[in-house]
């Protein structure tokens, strides 16, 4: 299908955030039900349940923004199934509020997260600051340039039904890892079309993006791209925090490094800043990552060859 003829993501990604009541529902949750979406690997991409998740909590407060969240991500979600929101209310204090929010398929959770809320408020104020010598995102390929060619429907999807306009600073990862091993990332990402005014749909809509790539230094550090053979990928957990107002229908660079893997799990850290330089968000989670029983025992040699080597630098050193 030509990509013209894919329907505009954007207004597909409105529709997820647009959560119906579930007004015949009697528990002490407030229930809600978000909208499905097929998906050709037949698992529901995280970011998505963490979207509707987070506008069903925001459905139950006024006037306070999100500003964190912490999830985590209990079974792989089915997307031919429907998936329900129960939120329950935690505290409402004078500057605080809390929302704690479970997805549900076929009676039991898929994700379970907790999420604060705060009045607008004056403080202190620092941020890490943007790094330096970024390129221009529209002189860098968009993901339909690097993937639309692929006659593969993962591919096609990623190329043409993704809400947001994905563009690597770092090489791609999608079919082969170039360049030297690192555990950084970088992509400049927005929506495919102009978004509401919405604070909170903006907010929601970022926790979305922020799951597309946030493993990507994990796999880099080691070669790996998202085809390697017989490679098993899910997110753990996601935690994630709103530090000024955003707009996604914006360009946003989004720089990614992981600190640690270990025990078939990896950490990745990232920071979301809007084009002006200004820090928006801080994210981080944790991913399992399972490679072939070869590439098990290659990484494993190549972590016992640094031990060695360091083991003999510091009998060197003392000697």
């Amino acid at each position: 299908m030509p990509a013209d003829e894919y329907p505009d993501p954007t207004t597909s990604l409105l529709e997820l955030l647009n959560l119906s009541d579930a007004d015949s529902a009697h528990t002490d949750e407030e229930i809600f039900v978000g909208a499905r979406r097929s998906q050709p690997n037949q698992r529901v991409f995280g970011g998505q349940v963490l979207g509707q998740a987070l506008i069903a909590a925001m459905r139950t407060v006024d006037e306070r923004p999100i500003h964190s969240m912490h999830g985590y991500f209990l079974r792989p979600g089915d997307p031919d199934q429907p998936i329900t929101f129960g939120v329950q209310r935690l505290r409402d204090g004078r500057s605080f509020s809390a929302r704690r929010t479970h997805a549900y398929q076929n009676g039991v959770p898929i994700l379970s997260l907790i999420a604060s809320f705060q009045v607008d408020d004056v403080g202190l104020e620092h941020f890490e600051p943007m790094p330096q010598g970024m390129p221009d995102p529209e002189s860098l390929p968009s993901t339909a340039e690097l993937l639309g060619k692929f006659d593969h429907p993962v591919a096609r999807a990623w190329a043409f039904e993704r809400p947001f306009d994905i563009r690597h600073i770092t090489p791609a990862l999608y079919v082969q890892s170039k360049g030297k091993p690192t555990a950084t990332n970088a992509v400049w990402m927005k929506t495919t079309a102009p978004m509401p005014a919405d604070q909170s749909l903006h907010r929601a809509a970022l926790a979305f993006a922020s799951d597309y790539t946030l493993l990507e230094p994990i796999l880099r550090r080691h070669g790996m791209s998202w085809v390697a053979p017989g490679m098993s990928v899910a997110s753990l957990d996601h935690a994630m925090w709103w530090h000024r107002p955003v707009r996604v229908d914006e360009w946003l660079l989004y720089v990614q490094q992981s600190p640690s893997a270990s025990g078939a799990r990896g950490l990745a850290q990232g920071r979301i800043y809007s084009q002006d330089g200004l820090l928006v968000a801080s994210v981080a989670q944790e991913g399992m990552i399972r490679v072939p029983r070869d590439g098990k025992s290659k990484v494993i040699g190549a972590l016992q060859k640094q031990v060695m080597a360091q083991k003999l630098r510091r009998m060197a050193s003392q000697k």
